[in-house]
């Protein structure tokens, strides 16, 4: 009997690729706009509180894959198929495009050749701006194992995941704050998130009958509350350098407005995909299976729109970014579709994709097929 689809999976994807591009679209608010304009601020409010996508992103990871491979017995053969894949859509595709920003940066005149940095970059995931999120998506496919294989045998972790994974971030981070033991991205500062969706995948039938519970009213005032309380506290303590803090303080009440929003996503993603007819669904999913792309190219294709359609510090700034994001978004969507339609190697860029490319005709509902997740 096969296992019941995961519909939000697909809403929490096509969420967050939009919601990273947003990220970086909106960013150049900072280096443009004068910092003591109501703008300005209304900017950094909108650039901040929607950084929920990274969460959101590696909650999926965790809830995917654990809610696929928690039954599977960890043996050898399965660690080889398993490594297998991960080789060929998750470590090649950030191979591939760390090197090529690497050749990007030096076209664009960001920095020299030097072969020996270049490497250390691309081994800790520095080769560009957000190819430190992927580098931490790599290193936790790479453990997964690890974690399946606890909460098999260990029920205290099994049943809060969580709870562990809150625990070991905030004790990593205060560790590695005062003796700076890695200097790159490490996954250990994103585990609760991840085993949050670890923790969803193992539940999720029982999670999905709470989906509409009302503690949804009491996770969306944690959810806000926190997200704006970590956005003041980012503003002052950062931006106008008005306070100070132990970065444990903002730490936590970060780590508290992603776990609590991502996990309030899941709920609400759930309903929409019980709720929304099947047409959006389908156009949802095809968009969404392009979002492990998204993140991987929409560095460079900002970069490059940014060059035609420049902003400026006046009321045509609002205008022009939402030019920019709607343009990137648009040329980012049709470069993985012309890679996915017309070349054999898209997955080797992009990602696991679709065995075809999906139609760009408009889906009515009486032309929508039943999709099947797979990982």
């Amino acid at each position: 009997m096969s296992k019941q689809r995961i519909g939000s999976i697909h809403f929490l994807r096509f969420f967050a690729m939009f919601m990273v591009v947003l990220v970086h679209v909106t960013g150049t608010y900072i280096n443009t706009l004068p910092m003591d304009s109501g703008a300005f601020q209304k900017y950094h409010f909108l650039n901040r509180i929607i950084r929920i996508e990274a969460g959101i992103f590696i909650m999926i990871t965790g809830l995917v894959f654990f809610y696929n491979y928690f039954s599977k017995s960890i043996t050898l053969s399965f660690l080889k198929e398993y490594m297998r894949k991960r080789a060929v859509f998750i470590l090649l595709p950030y191979v591939i495009w760390a090197i090529f920003y690497e050749w990007y940066a030096y076209q664009i005149g960001f920095r020299e050749v030097n072969v020996t940095e270049s490497v250390l970059r691309i081994i800790q995931g520095e080769s560009y701006y957000q190819l430190h999120f992927i580098f931490i998506i790599v290193q936790l496919y790479l453990v997964l194992p690890i974690f399946i294989y606890l909460a098999q045998h260990l029920q205290l972790f099994k049943k809060y995941m969580w709870a562990f994974g809150i625990a070991i971030e905030l004790i990593y981070f205060m560790i590695d704050s005062r003796f700076d033991i890695i200097p790159f991205s490490f996954f250990l500062n994103s585990l609760g998130t991840f085993l949050l969706g670890a923790w969803l995948g193992i539940y999720f039938l029982e999670q999905k009958e709470k989906v509409r519970s009302r503690t949804n009213y009491l996770l969306g005032i944690l959810a806000v509350s926190a997200g704006v309380a970590t956005v003041y506290t980012h503003y002052h303590l950062y931006i106008l350098n008005t306070i100070e803090l132990p970065g444990i303080y903002y730490k936590v009440i970060n780590l508290i407005f992603i776990m609590s929003a991502s996990y309030l996503c899941f709920r609400l993603a759930e309903i929409f995909s019980e709720s929304w007819y099947e047409g959006v669904q389908k156009v949802v999913r095809n968009v969404a299976a392009y979002s492990f792309g998204f993140y991987l190219i929409h560095p460079f294709v900002l970069k490059e729109v940014a060059r035609f359609i420049p902003t400026h510090s006046n009321y045509w700034f609002h205008v022009e970014l939402l030019m920019r994001y709607v343009v990137t978004c648009a040329l980012c969507f049709m470069i993985i579709w012309l890679f996915h339609r017309f070349t054999p190697f898209a997955s080797w860029l992009f990602g696991k994709l679709p065995k075809q490319a999906p139609s760009l005709k408009p889906a009515y509902r009486h032309e929508a097929n039943q999709y099947t997740h797979s990982s």
